[in-house]
């Protein structure tokens, strides 16, 4: 790997950031109608507020948000904010910023994305090796069927019949939240076991919804490798069946599975976002 290929890619990485950026600018200002001041509209209309109020108010946080601006000028406050990783303030949350917001936000989601990726992975994985390899127990198989179906199920709609089954009906798990409110954050055993309590849910979903995926394809590499070369010379050294499983079949497939476990995660990420709020 040279500079030159490096430095191309990187290239390539920028230009897609400033294709997304530059649409998620043009996308709200290009709508018929200005979400934004419909927000703020509709916020205001809550209080109570007359239509000539309403109006000063929208025209003050249009200031505020830097929406009074020519168009030119907020485009490039806007990328250049977003070089520095500003992203102003959020209209949702006002008057929090969004990269507080984010931050908040962001360990959750990492912390859920990474273990129930990587249990998914890691059993998902063994199954699908088991089900190809021929001497293994028709158990395997039978266990992998259901799986496979589950894997069809977007995480939000299995989080929501884990949430109605599991929390609502049985009671078994807590309905929503992080945590207990009133539970004090802090690194101890009561409080981690409290979060792990909480976390079961969501992470089920996930896990339940991607083992089927991880098998088919480790299945699919196991039995192509199978009529292979160094498989057909293990067999003839004369090792044992499960040696020639762990050394060669797996090992060999493994590479591929890795290499689609990371690129997995960012297509997972927005299934999480959703399987948090539900």
């Amino acid at each position: 790997m040279n500079v030159g290929y490096v430095l191309r890619r990187f290239g390539v990485f920028l230009i897609i950031i400033w294709l997304a950026a530059t649409l998620s600018f043009l996308l709200p200002r290009l709508a018929p109608v200005n979400p934004i001041r419909e927000k703020l509209l509709q916020a205001v209309s809550f209080g109570g507020a007359g239509k000539t109020d309403m109006e000063a108010v929208v025209k003050n946080y249009e200031a505020k948000f830097g929406l009074d601006q020519p168009l030119w000028r907020q485009y490039v406050l806007y990328i250049s904010d977003m070089a520095r990783f500003d992203f102003g303030i959020s209209i949702s949350n006002f008057p929090s910023r969004v990269i507080d917001i984010i931050m908040r936000a962001l360990p959750w989601t990492i912390g859920l994305l990474l273990v129930s990726t990587l249990i998914a992975f890691v059993v998902g994985t063994l199954l699908g090796a088991l089900a190809a390899w021929p001497q293994t127990p028709i158990v395997v198989n039978l266990l992998l069927t259901p799986l496979i179906t589950l894997s069809s199920i977007p995480f939000y709609i299995l989080g929501l019949i884990l949430v109605y089954l599991l929390a609502f009906s049985l009671r078994w798990f807590p309905l929503s939240g992080g945590y207990n409110q009133f539970t004090i954050p802090s690194l101890n055993w009561a409080f981690m076991m409290d979060v792990l309590h909480h976390s079961i849910l969501p992470a089920l979903s996930i896990v339940l919804a991607s083992i089927g995926s991880w098998a088919i394809g480790m299945r699919g590499m196991i039995i192509s490798g199978l009529g292979e070369d160094y498989i057909t010379f293990a067999e003839a050294k004369g090792l044992k069946d499960r040696e020639i499983f762990y050394r060669y079949a797996l090992r060999n497939a493994l590479l591929p599975q890795t290499t689609s476990l990371a690129l997995s995660l960012g297509y997972i990420v927005s299934g999480a976002v959703l399987v948090e709020v539900v």
